[in-house]
């Protein structure tokens, strides 16, 4: 579903789609945000669009890894404010621990297989965080861009 925000002083276009939190699901994730970057004219090769798609890739298996059960979907929300070029990526899942949620440690080894995605994240996006949503689950979100919105207007959101 795409919904452009008319109260923006610039257009902010807006993808959401609620996936399976499935192999497939992660898939279809990645595809539909290649294509929604081409569709919103963000060119390939640029941060906001490989580095944003690669991010999507993260954290949309992080979704589906520590929520795959039957019936947990996963929510990919995709942003573009046109004015700054910023590109927001957010996947929703009902896994509640938003704690967990951060870059391996010092004490992580490279044999270990998982955990090294959200270093990955921390590396390519402008800014990047997690905030829990009403009852379980949480979001995490990752912006790429030169003009982030600062923190107040990201509490705003």
């Amino acid at each position: 579903m795409i919904t452009p925000d008319t109260q923006s002083p610039t257009p902010l276009l807006t993808f959401v789609q609620r996936l399976s939190a499935t192999r497939r699901g992660a898939r279809l994730a990645r595809l539909l945000a290649v294509q929604q970057f081409v569709e919103w004219e963000i060119p390939r090769g640029t941060a906001a669009h490989d580095d944003a798609a690669l991010v999507v890739t993260e954290l949309v298996s992080n979704a589906v890894l520590h929520d795959a059960a039957p019936g947990r979907d996963f929510t990919l929300r995709l942003t573009h404010d046109s004015g700054t070029g910023v590109v927001r990526v957010e996947v929703s899942d009902t896994h509640s621990t938003a704690q967990s949620v951060r870059p391996a440690g010092p004490g992580h080894t490279p044999v270990e297989e998982h955990g090294r995605g959200l270093l990955l994240v921390d590396a390519l996006a402008t800014r990047w965080g997690v905030r829990p949503l009403k009852g379980a689950g949480k979001t995490v979100w990752a912006e790429f861009g030169t003009e982030a919105p600062s923190e107040e207007q990201e509490s705003a959101r």
